[in-house]
């Protein structure tokens, strides 16, 4: 009896050994499924957390929308001071495909004088505007990037000599006064002025010779008469620049269908003058 009672209990025992086992495999996969649910919950929550992307900011609106005519961006009482005796007093615009985004127009004369001599002088300005684009930036960083391209090719001009760097007196957001002497059959004194207004980019060329024994210009009032001059331009392009110009309407082609308008070209075309 004693024999049965002994050999019980250690079959009982035995079999409690895979219960245990058992038990402790399902309390241990228990941990891990919690644990795993418990990933992923934190996986979710910190995906939902991320911040969304923000979306792309509005393309800056330029200040300026269309230019003057360029001929008449100066007053005609300044041109007659610049360029006396001018062959054309209304100016000789340059042909642009858009003339809302690039125009020009230039005037020259020669003043004679007898036996004192003769004063030749040329006046240039061009206008460019730049409109925000997607992938090319702003209108004002496309200007003031031009700007100082153009600044720089005007220190480097070709054969000048002894040139003036110097800020071109407050105009516009910025502007620069480039003054050299160029020597061709005579010694011309050059006075390149770049100005950037907000969105448009303007470009004053004037220089002057002296022949036939006269006196060579003044150096300094031909810097001083060209930042007159920019001023008006810089003035004009204010006034005109705020409203868009009006589209043309189509006109009939010989063939009934409607003629096209011309695509924007990157740069003018210029004519040469006689």
């Amino acid at each position: 009896m004693h024999r049965s009672a002994s050999r019980l209990t250690r079959v009982l025992a035995c079999a409690a050994v895979p219960m245990i086992l058992t038990v402790a495999g399902c309390s241990s996969d228990s941990g891990k499924d919690s644990g795993s649910d418990s990933g992923k919950k934190k996986s979710d929550s910190s995906s939902s957390s991320k911040p969304t992307p923000k979306a792309s900011a509005a393309l800056e609106k330029v200040a300026y929308l269309s230019l003057p005519d360029p001929c008449k961006a100066i007053q005609a009482k300044t041109i007659e001071t610049l360029v006396p005796e001018a062959k054309d007093k209304n100016g000789t615009a340059t042909k642009s495909n858009d003339l809302s985004t690039r125009a020009s127009c230039s005037w020259n004369g020669l003043d004679e004088d007898g036996l004192k001599g003769s004063q030749y002088r040329w006046l240039s300005i061009s206008l460019v505007r730049y409109d925000s684009h997607a992938s090319l930036g702003s209108g004002n960083k496309r200007a003031e990037e031009q700007y100082k391209k153009q600044v720089e090719g005007a220190k480097a001009a070709e054969g000048a000599q002894d040139v003036k760097v110097e800020p071109a007196g407050g105009i516009g957001d910025e502007g620069t006064s480039v003054a050299y002497n160029l020597k061709k059959d005579v010694e011309f004194l050059n006075n390149t002025i770049l100005v950037r207004a907000q969105n448009v980019v303007v470009t004053l060329d004037y220089n002057g010779a002296a022949y036939e024994g006269a006196a060579a210009p003044d150096r300094a009032k031909l810097v001083q008469d060209a930042t007159v001059a920019a001023r008006e331009i810089v003035a004009s392009v204010d006034a005109a620049g705020k409203e868009a110009p009006a589209k043309p309407s189509a006109e009939p082609s010989k063939s009934g269908e409607p003629s096209k308008t011309p695509e924007q070209s990157p740069s003018a075309q210029a004519t040469q003058e006689s």
